[in-house]
């Protein structure tokens, strides 16, 4: 059973580690301090919930809905072209002022806003949590489902609380106007290029 909690563990890792949409929104709010830790619970319970539909049979709904995939693509490619284009004007445009303004306009419902739409519209953690993880710990016997979930909800939470910490602890460095506009430029280049790609693969359904 430890065996299968680590194989989880490695391929939850595998999947959440590489770059996306809630790493850069995370990685943003840290540096800004900005509910960074409450960004990094969010986005480990939306983890946990699609892990767990997926790999006790969610994954099924969305391989047999070609029309849900599509409303959610392009519902995606939307938002993270939006998003991207707002961190790219802010890059540009990025002063003392603003990052003043910046520091004193979040709330914490714009954050759970953004960072639900960030994650719930990226079919991209539907297919690493419903077709990778869910297909594979599909697989396993009943007992041992459990356990491979477990694993790959550790990998996650680890993962989301350490770049919101490390963000954080950085935070005098990062959250100077040269590197949030550094930032800014990275999160919507991240943005564009999953939107790019998920308009490619939508076209392509």
């Amino acid at each position: 059973m430890f065996t299968v909690c680590f194989q989880g563990a490695l391929l939850g890792a595998a999947m959440i580690i590489p770059l996306g949409p809630q790493n850069a929104f995370v990685l943003q709010q840290g540096s800004r301090k900005q509910y960074h830790l409450m960004s990094a619970f969010l986005c480990s319970l939306s983890d946990t919930i699609l892990i767990i539909a997926g790999v006790f049979g969610g994954s099924a709904l969305l391989s047999q809905s070609e029309i849900l995939t599509q409303l959610i693509t392009w519902a995606g490619v939307a938002f993270l072209s939006w998003y991207g284009f707002g961190a790219f004007r802010s890059a540009i445009n990025y002063s003392n002022l603003e990052l003043q303004a910046v520091n004193q306009v979040a709330t914490r419902f714009r954050v759970i806003v953004t960072l639900f739409a960030v994650t719930w519209l990226n079919p991209h953690v539907y297919l690493d949590t419903f077709v990778v993880l869910g297909s594979l710990g599909g697989q396993l016997e009943s007992s041992l489902r459990p356990w491979f979930t477990a694993g790959a909800l550790t990998s996650s939470f680890i993962w989301f609380f350490s770049l919101a910490l490390l963000a954080a602890w950085f935070s005098p460095v990062l959250n100077k106007p040269n590197s949030q506009r550094i930032i800014n430029f990275f999160v919507a280049g991240v943005m564009w290029f999953i939107a790019f790609q998920l308009a490619k693969q939508g076209l392509n359904y």
